[in-house]
């Protein structure tokens, strides 16, 4: 049996209209989803969200999330042509 969750946006509560996702189409990763996909710790993004680095997160109580638009936005400004890119700063 598929599961869906209703999220309502903008002046949808007053219209009724509402966005559903099934549980496949999740827009956000938790701290273990995302430590999971690349292979760290989260431990590690949690050291990162309190020195400023890492992707943009939102945090609603004491849970994290992280939306997969702000992932792919920071795994794309970490590409790196070479190592000497990183401490020249610009690409030959």
């Amino acid at each position: 049996m598929l599961q869906t969750s209703t999220v309502r946006r903008g002046n949808s509560a007053r219209t009724g209209l509402s966005t559903t996702f099934a549980p496949q189409e999740r827009q956000v990763l938790s701290e273990i989803e995302l430590a999971h996909r690349w292979g760290i710790s989260p431990k590690t993004l949690q050291r990162w969200r309190s020195e400023g680095r890492g992707p943009k997160y939102l945090k609603l109580s004491k849970r994290v999330t992280y939306p997969l638009d702000e992932v792919a936005v920071f795994e794309r400004s970490s590409l790196h042509f070479s190592t000497s890119e990183r401490n020249a700063g610009v690409r030959a």
